[in-house]
């Protein structure tokens, strides 16, 4: 019995796909020793038919002329005449050394190499960067220092200057007062009955109690 397998085929550049569910990936069966008979094609959801363009002899030069694979990126594919037909596709890949090869090497360096590489660049960069947010925190924090004294000479020369830029003098006597002899506290009282407003500031003080 010989198969193959075919990942996608067209005949006369038209796509060859399974009859009842369209699949582009099946296999051509024949069993015997006669050429002339016609193959059965059998896809992966399990539809089957008979196709009779396709013989056993047709499968035997599909399997001698088919370029076959030297490396994993290769394609295994295949072309013939039958009749006014041409058959040309792609045979799903067997595996060769080739696939081995870049399997070792593709996990070897995915999950053991690389990963190793990756952790030890991001512990050289942690190391790299741990001095300098030292350095920087420690420059913050001056620079914060700094910024907080300068903000206290600025709140004390403002206060020095609304109080007079120096501190009261607890010996100091206070100038004698001369209270105004017009009124009581800046403000006459009137005896009248003519007005609601019985008590009006004094014209002779102000309104201050004092006279110079």
């Amino acid at each position: 019995m010989l198969t193959l397998k075919i990942q996608q085929m067209t005949i006369n550049d038209h796509p060859y796909l399974c009859p009842v569910c369209a699949s582009e990936a099946f296999t051509l069966d024949a069993a015997g020793f006669i050429d002339a008979l016609p193959v059965r094609g059998n896809c992966w959801q399990s539809h089957s038919w008979e196709e009779p363009l396709i013989t056993l002899g047709h499968l035997k030069l599909i399997n001698e002329v088919r370029t076959g694979r030297e490396r994993a990126e290769d394609d295994d594919t295949f072309a013939i005449q039958i009749g006014c037909a041409t058959l040309a596709g792609i045979l799903h890949p067997d595996v060769i050394l080739d696939d081995l090869k870049r399997a070792t090497r593709d996990v070897y360096w995915k999950r053991i190499i690389k990963p190793a590489i990756r952790r030890r660049k991001n512990k050289a960069i942690r190391t790299v960067k741990r001095p300098f947010k030292k350095a920087a925190g420690a420059v913050s924090s001056r620079v914060d220092d700094t910024v907080a004294a300068a903000k206290a000479a600025a709140i004390n020369a403002a206060w020095d200057w609304q109080t007079g830029g120096h501190a009261p003098d607890p010996n100091c006597q206070p100038e004698p007062v001369n209270t105004c002899a017009a009124c009581v506290g800046g403000y006459l009282q009137l005896d009248t009955h003519l007005h609601q407003t019985t008590r009006v500031r004094c014209s002779v003080c102000h309104g201050t109690g004092e006279i110079d």
